[in-house]
């Protein structure tokens, strides 16, 4: 059986490898925190899309007690540790990929912000154009979207490109020194292997929260979806190289 202290492991090895790609991490949920408390609502309504083990959803929660968040993913395992260590927090089962997921939000009034860090990128371009059409009904206007993920500059400038992942693999290199945590398949191989967490594993396997690679990791990918589902503002509040904060107005 899956305990508290376990899963708080569990999520503080997640935090660790994830780090090992994204050495300003803390920084970049800082930045996308403070744009939430600028929109100065002592109670905002939060959507954290793609939510993992409430990594994020934890951040916000404690700079912003007032706050309501709601963490949505499709990933039992992912979910499963998050309600364990967090059991404070609002996870909710449901595939963003899927017409109809902000039915299972339960909203009682349109959302201030939805925010996500590291997912969106998994999500096919069709897919992802569908997914920001459905959230723009989900907030209010007004609202944001804070989207921190590797989004590349693309084939248009391919100098730029090129640059913004120099800048970001020179930083790695930098903080970790020969010293890179594990990657990411080592995480989940460790996970397949510990019994406390076989039945979660379990139900992983049946519930489609498999990935096929990086999907939409072009900003234009994520712009054009954004102004296609009426998005008005779009830009990039904070960079370092690829890695960049993306915010959109409702």
């Amino acid at each position: 059986m899956l305990t508290h202290d376990a899963a708080l492991d569990w999520i503080a090895r997640w935090d660790r490898q994830q780090e090992g790609y994204l050495p300003d991490r803390e920084e970049r949920f800082t930045a996308l925190i403070d744009a939430v408390e600028a929109l100065d609502r002592p109670d905002p309504l939060v959507i954290d899309l793609g939510c993992g083990p409430g990594s994020l959803s934890a951040r916000l929660l404690s700079r912003l007690p007032k706050a309501r968040v709601i963490s949505v993913d499709a990933d039992p395992l992912l979910l499963g540790l998050g309600r364990a260590a967090y059991p404070h927090l609002t996870f909710v089962a449901a595939d963003l990929r899927t017409p109809g997921w902000t039915d299972a939000l339960g909203l009682d009034r349109p959302a201030d912000a939805a925010v996500s860090t590291t997912a969106l990128h998994w999500i096919s371009p069709p897919d992802l154009r569908s997914m920001f059409a459905e959230l723009a009904t989900a907030l209010r206007p007004g609202g944001l979207l804070l989207n921190g993920d590797h989004l590349d500059a693309g084939d248009a400038t391919p100098t730029l490109a090129r640059l913004e992942r120099a800048v970001h693999d020179k930083q790695t290199e930098r903080t970790f020194a020969g010293d890179q945590p594990e990657d990411w398949r080592t995480w989940w191989d460790a996970v397949e292997a510990d019994p406390a967490m076989a039945a979660l594993n379990a139900a992983r396997t049946t519930a489609g929260a498999d990935h096929h690679g990086s999907e939409s990791h072009l900003l234009s990918q994520h712009t054009d979806a954004l102004r296609e589902a009426g998005f008005s503002e779009i830009g990039t509040l904070w960079q370092r190289g690829n890695n960049r904060l993306l915010c959109a107005v409702r």
